[in-house]
């Protein structure tokens, strides 16, 4: 059977059942059911020479049974792995219900990079980007409702100098990117129950003037009205142990709707790192008449905090912060990205145990991740992929619409959770701003305000001192130093010597003395022991992390410091990293190995981060 053939061919080729109401996650509407189970799966005939990164357990039709999440070259450290092709998936399935007033939604969490999603044969809808999830509504023409479904997904891991991040070859001809091209269905697919209305978005916004001020509330809520005909519902929620009515609404056929409500909270509990105090909320949909039926149902949780920058300090309830963290990477040596929740909590609880208050990734981190972070006390640098894009491809219109939406759909996505301290706008962009990156940064800065303005907007550059003082930087309330003082050489030579690393500090606090100045990036590779001067040896990590960390202990000032990274993670291949004798495509510069083994500087790490107060008075 071909591909195109696949895509309706006879279903009794793969088993069908219906999917079970599940989901990995807590946060979000009634009726989603996980699309798990058996899939199918097959490299693009195209892709010669490429092998899958996992095992087939059968062949039909030159398809291969996995499951989904799934890496498709997960165990594959190729040079044509990372360089890119196309894969496609398949899964068979029955409806759970085949009422037909009801409508269908398909969710993926996250699909690297291009996608084409076909029903029954039929293309329903496309993607680009990764990290953030899409959902495509399963037209009613198209779906079987008593039968079986076949659902085929294309996927194009390929990527180009204007994706986030950006893929590319260096002057030597070797590939670029910030990290391992995983190409695949990367996080769970989920069937979406839609009984007439469906919430769109639901915003949920704590606003605390003062630590010890009473909250208010703020309710935002938009639903859409999937029917043929126009509906009036009865909108009720709670908040903890308060009620909140929305009153009726009616909205037309196809048409949405929104509804604000504000909430005073007196005397709050506050979520903070040492006391991650949450509140459940609980949203509902009803019919209006005398048989009230439930239409959809919203839960989550949040916290009340505050989180601002004030002359220059980083503030958590009133409270200066002077957090040390850690940066990480969703990545496992047989799933790739494709990991588990058990290895989600695993990162968690390591961040802990080191002392971290921080994560840091350079994109958004699954919803479990954040669920865990809102209930373990650990704050988020929440980052979007504009990584390293040169400014030519910056400077491109479609370029700029695709980081803002990037941006638009992180807050969207992930606003309501208390553990996201700041909106990051990206990553190591060029040192030197021009107008093309002072207009991204000021319309970004202006848009994450705009759409939540009680977190502030930040942005992580290579900390360089030829870089100077930038006006560009000014919409930014927060600026990250990525600083490898005695690591790496640097341009010309100038972060050789790590000795000049509080000076260089000293500089940038005095550039910027009202925005809160703090460490995104320090570390150093190791995969061997050694002398304590020789570059790659346990002995220089723990000697590197020391010094560094003592740098920025007399620094009152500093907002914070984040050590790159937790764990070790793929790169690229021909990754070196500054290290002698590298091992690509590892990046090594992690606390803890590839296969789970703690380095000698996790324990200096460990002693120095739990060694700092860091929330004023915590």
């Amino acid at each position: 059977m071909t591909l195109l053939g696949a895509l309706a061919g006879p279903a009794a080729a793969q088993t069908a059942g219906a999917p079970d109401e599940q989901a990995l996650y807590e946060s979000g509407p009634s009726g989603r059911f996980l699309l798990d189970g058996e899939w199918l799966f097959r490299l693009d005939p195209g892709n010669v020479g490429l092998k899958q990164g996992f095992a087939q357990q059968t062949t039909r039709d030159g398809w291969g049974a996995t499951t989904v999440p799934n890496a498709w070259n997960a165990t594959d450290e190729s040079v044509e792995s990372f360089m890119g092709s196309v894969g496609w998936y398949r899964k068979d399935f029955k409806l759970p219900s085949a009422k037909a007033a009801l409508s269908w939604v398909t969710r993926f969490e996250s699909v690297n990079y291009r996608s084409r999603v076909y029903l029954n044969g039929v293309l329903v809808g496309k993607n680009k980007g990764a990290y953030l999830p899409f959902e495509l509504r399963m037209p009613p023409s198209v779906l079987k409702r008593g039968g079986t479904n076949r659902l085929v997904v294309r996927v194009e891991n390929k990527r180009l100098a204007t994706d986030f991040p950006p893929a590319g070859l260096s002057v030597a001809g070797r590939p670029t990117g910030g990290w391992w091209n995983y190409g695949g269905i990367l996080r769970e697919v989920y069937l979406r129950r839609v009984d007439r209305v469906d919430y769109s978005t639901v915003q949920v916004r704590p606003d605390l003037p003062c630590a010890s001020c009473a909250a208010t509330v703020n309710f935002r809520l938009t639903l859409r009205n999937y029917a043929g005909d126009a509906t009036r519902m009865k909108l009720t929620g709670r908040f903890g142990e308060r009620k909140v009515d929305f009153g009726t609404v009616a909205v037309g056929a196809k048409k949405f709707v929104t509804v604000t409500r504000r909430l005073r909270i007196g005397d709050p509990r506050l979520w903070s790192p040492d006391s991650p105090s949450l509140y459940d909320v609980d949203l509902r949909a009803t019919t209006v008449g005398k048989k009230k039926r439930t239409l959809q149902r919203y839960r989550l949780k949040t916290g009340i905090r505050s989180v601002k920058v004030v002359d220059g300090n980083w503030l958590l309830n009133g409270k200066k912060l002077n957090f040390r963290g850690v940066g990480l990477h969703e990545d496992d040596p047989k799933l790739g990205f494709a990991i588990t929740n058990q290895i989600r909590a695993r990162q968690v609880a390591e961040t802990k145990e080191v002392g971290a208050t921080v994560m840091r990734s350079h994109y958004p981190l699954h919803p479990y991740t954040h669920e865990l972070a809102d209930q373990q006390g650990i704050m988020i640098w929440s980052e979007i992929p504009v990584y390293s894009l040169k400014t030519d491809a910056l400077a491109k219109l479609e370029v700029r619409k695709l980081a803002a939406n990037e941006l638009r759909d992180n807050i969207l996505t992930n606003q309501n959770h208390p553990s996201i301290i700041v909106w990051s706008i990206g990553n190591e962009l060029s040192a030197r701003p021009g107008p093309v990156q002072s207009f991204y940064i000021a319309r970004a800065a202006r848009a994450a305000k705009a759409l939540d303005p009680t977190r502030p907007v930040g942005y992580a550059v290579a900390g360089y001192p030829a870089a100077g003082c930038q006006a560009e930087y000014g919409p930014l309330d927060v600026l990250g130093v990525n600083e490898y003082f005695g690591w790496y050489p640097g341009p010309n030579g100038q972060i050789a010597d790590r000795e000049l690393l509080g000076q260089y500090l000293d500089s940038v606090h005095a550039c910027y003395p009202k925005k809160a100045v703090l460490v995104t990036e320090f570390g150093a590779e190791a995969n061997r022991n050694g002398p304590v001067e020789e570059k790659g040896t346990f002995e220089f990590q723990t000697d590197f992390v020391n010094y560094h960390l003592g740098v920025y202990a007399t620094k009152p000032w500093l907002a914070g410091a984040i050590y790159w990274a937790l764990e070790e993670f793929r790169v690229r291949p021909g990754w070196e990293g500054g290290n002698p004798r590298p091992m690509a495509p590892i990046h090594q510069k992690g606390l803890i190995t590839f296969n789970g083994q703690r380095k000698p500087a996790f324990g200096a790490v460990q002693r120095l981060f739990k060694g700092v107060d860091q929330v004023e008075g915590g």
